[in-house]
């Protein structure tokens, strides 16, 4: 059976598609998570809405760290240059991307730059920053798919469901933003690069260890729409 948004991400046969299969139960419970689900027909509270934006921008700051870390474990010149480019897009554009549409939920920069980290957000992010330090760039790698690869599963997957509210949906901007061609562009490049750094360093060799990496990450994903839902810190 073919997966037409699994075909738009990611290559069917990679490693990416193999971890998300092995890991279904926890891939499924995030991408189908109910904050998604309530984006969807937009029906999220929008405290819920502004509390998870804040700390998705909290969440860059560390996921800029991550790439800068790949950068410093890459083996190649064109990993580096892969992992620079993720890094200047998060710093140079994507956060000040997000710092404009906060605006619009009247959220200001001072209100972000001084927000508290929840501690979902601790965990997820110290997460995959202790998987690259302690592991190889294939390890950093894994445990930072389940964000990028995963968000633009969740866009193309609510851009398609009949049942999201196309009129008057306060999240439609967010689903065009995860759902759009530059943003699900990036996703497969980074399926690619998986594939890429798995064949020099033996991912299928170590397929079980990398599912359990996954699976956490994913865990962690549903913590931080749990945390977004109940507006915890």
């Amino acid at each position: 059976m073919t997966d037409p948004i699994l075909e738009r991400i990611a290559p069917l046969d990679g490693l990416f598609a193999r971890l998300r299969a092995a890991a279904w139960d926890d891939w499924r419970a995030y991408t189908r998570h109910a904050f998604v689900r309530a984006l969807g027909d937009g029906t999220l509270p929008a405290d819920s809405f502004r509390h998870y934006l804040v700390q998705d921008y909290v969440f860059l700051i560390h996921f800029a760290r991550a790439y800068a870390l790949a950068a410093y474990k890459s083996e190649t010149l064109a990993d580096m240059r892969s992992a620079q480019a993720v890094l200047a897009a998060i710093l140079d554009v994507e956060m000040g991307l997000h710092v404009a549409y906060c605006a619009e939920w009247g959220i200001d920069a001072a209100t972000l730059e001084t927000a508290p980290e929840a501690e979902a957000t601790i965990a997820y992010t110290r997460f995959v920053l202790d998987a690259g330090h302690a592991g190889d760039v294939l390890d950093l790698h894994v445990a930072l798919a389940p964000c990028m690869l995963g968000y633009a599963e969740i866009g193309l997957g609510l851009a398609a469901d009949p049942a999201t509210r196309r009129d008057g949906n306060p999240y439609a901007p967010w689903i065009a933003m995860y759902s759009g061609d530059e943003f699900v562009a990036a996703a497969h490049a980074q399926a690619a690069l998986i594939d890429r750094i798995a064949a020099r360093r033996g991912g299928m060799a170590r397929f079980d260890h990398l599912v359990a990496l996954f699976r956490r990450a994913s865990r962690l994903e549903v913590r931080f729409w749990d945390m977004g839902l109940a507006r915890t810190t």
